[in-house]
C-alpha cells in the first residue's frame, strides 16, 4: 500500500498523498467525522447495545447521491487524527459497550488503519465497512485484521456506474473485491446473541427508477457466491447531494419498486435482510459532529 504514489483503489491515481489528494480527496491523514454508538446497522451488527462506528470522510467512490454527501465530497473534512488517536477511538468505543468496530468507508485510508489494527487489534469484531470498489491487492494486505467485511454492490449495469459513480468497470471490480473478502472470512459466523462475529454481508442499496440493476446485482450475487452469503437489501435511499441534477433519482423508492426487488431476493432464495420504506428518512443519519473524535 503506496500513498506516495497512491493505489489503495482501483482506481490507481498514482498521486503522493503526502503533498496532494487525489479522486478521493484525501491526504496522507486519516480524518474523522464522527466516532460514535450506532443502533441503525444491521440487527446482527447493531445489536443492542450499538456499533461502535468510525465515519471516515473522503471516498473513492463519489455517488452523486451519496447519503453522507457532506463529509464524503469534501477535501480534508473531519478531524485529523494519528495512528496512535485511531486506537485510542478504537478503545473508547468498545469501553462504550460496541459490540463492533464498525470502519465506515474506509478504502482509501487503509494504510493508517491497518498500521492502527497491527499496532492494537480490539476485542471485538472489525468491521470494514465499504462501497464495493475495492482493490483486491489491498484486502488481501489487511487479511488477519478484518473480521467481518460489510460492502456494498451497487451496480449490475457499468453505465450507471459511471453516470453515479464515475467508477469505470464497477461490476467487474466489486465482484473480485466480494470474491476476495469471502475468501478471507469464509461461511457468515454468528454467536448465540445473533451477532455476527466473522464473515461477509453484501449490502444493496435500491434506487429508483432501477429495478432492473438491482435484480441483476442480486442474480450475479446468487449465481457467483451462491445462496449462503447473507444479502441486506436496503430501501433507504432518500435524495440527497447532487441527485436532483438526476430526476430520475430524485426521489425515494415506491412500495412497487421494492416489492418486485423484493420478489427476486425470495425467488433465489437469497437470506439475509430487508429494510422497510420507513427508513428512507433523514432522521436515520447522524450528525457528522465530530463526536467520540477527540478524546
Amino acid at each position: 500500500m503506496d500513498i506516495s504514489h497512491c493505489d489503495l483503489c482501483p482506481r490507481h491515481c498514482g498521486v503522493d498523498r503526502r503533498t496532494e489528494t487525489g479522486f478521493c480527496k484525501s491526504g496522507e491523514q486519516a480524518h474523522i467525522a464522527r466516532a460514535a454508538l450506532h443502533f441503525w446497522e444491521e440487527p446482527c451488527i447493531s445489536g443492542t447495545r450499538g456499533s461502535g462506528t468510525v465515519f471516515f470522510t473522503g471516498c473513492n467512490l463519489q455517488c452523486v447521491f451519496c447519503q453522507n454527501y457532506d463529509i464524503s465530497t469534501g477535501q480534508n473534512t473531519g478531524t485529523a487524527v494519528s495512528t496512535e488517536d485511531l486506537c485510542r477511538i478504537f478503545r473508547n468505543l468498545v469501553q462504550q459497550g460496541a459490540h463492533n468496530i464498525n470502519l465506515v468507508t474506509p478504502t482509501h485510508y487503509a494504510a493508517v488503519i491497518k498500521a492502527a489494527l497491527e499496532m492494537e487489534k480490539p476485542p471485538v469484531p472489525v468491521v470494514y465497512n465499504s462501497s464495493g470498489y475495492e482493490s483486491v491487492d489491498t484486502l488481501r494486505s489487511l487479511e488477519g485484521l478484518v473480521d467481518i467485511y460489510l460492502p456494498d454492490f451497487k451496480y449490475a449495469d457499468d453505465r450507471l456506474a459511471l453516470r453515479y459513480s464515475r467508477a469505470p468497470g464497477y461490476k467487474e471490480t466489486a465482484g473480485e473485491a466480494i470474491a476476495e473478502m469471502l475468501r478471507q472470512t469464509g461461511p457468515a459466523q454468528f454467536g448465540e446473541d445473533g451477532l455476527l462475529q466473522r464473515g461477509t454481508l453484501i449490502r444493496h442499496l435500491i434506487l429508483p427508477s432501477h429495478t432492473r440493476n438491482s435484480i441483476a446485482v442480486l442474480r450475479y450475487i446468487e449465481q457467483r457466491f451462491g445462496r449462503e452469503v447473507p444479502v441486506s437489501l436496503m430501501a433507504q435511499y432518500v435524495p440527497m447531494g447532487r441527485a436532483a441534477d438526476f430526476p430520475e433519482i430524485d426521489r425515494t423508492i415506491t412500495q412497487a419498486e421494492l416489492e418486485r426487488v423484493l420478489g427476486e431476493v425470495e425467488r433465489l432464495g437469497l437470506r439475509g435482510y430487508v429494510q422497510e420504506l420507513g427508513a428512507a428518512d433523514t432522521a436515520y443519519i447522524p450528525p457528522f459532529n465530530g463526536e467520540g473524535v477527540k478524546l
